[in-house]
């Protein structure tokens, strides 16, 4: 068994709705975002799954965050942008395209800033 692991950032603001205290004013973090994904077996070259390819997967799906206020992007428009739901968000988004019978998404760990953030996992 192998674990994959890719790591990048994106910038984005937020608001926790409900918040008693300072993060339900509108913020921003710059964010980051590690993935870790299971490989059963090597390919041929000794890859479990291409890192270029992995984090072109990550980033396409977290350009949908970058630069914006997450509080207006579906579905983060009815549901608080933590870093638990966005953890869990962009887990389902990468489990549709990583997984094979091979291969699959572990965990996704979204920081909001260092020492701080959370992490999903199934």
């Amino acid at each position: 068994m192998y674990d994959v692991t890719v790591k990048t950032g994106f910038a984005a603001a937020h608001q926790l709705r409900l918040y008693d205290g300072k993060y339900e004013n509108l913020h921003g973090h710059n964010w980051t975002a590690q993935v870790t994904v299971e490989a059963d077996e090597l390919d041929p070259i000794g890859v479990g799954i291409d890192f270029v390819k992995l984090k072109a997967m990550v980033e396409k799906n977290l350009s949908q965050l970058d630069y914006h206020n997450i509080n207006e992007v579906p579905p983060f428009d009815e549901q608080n942008p933590s870093a638990e739901n966005i953890a869990r968000w962009l887990f389902l988004k990468l489990k549709a395209e990583v997984n094979t019978n091979s291969t699959r998404v572990k965990r996704v760990e979204i920081c909001e800033m260092e020492g701080c953030g959370a992490s999903y996992f199934e």
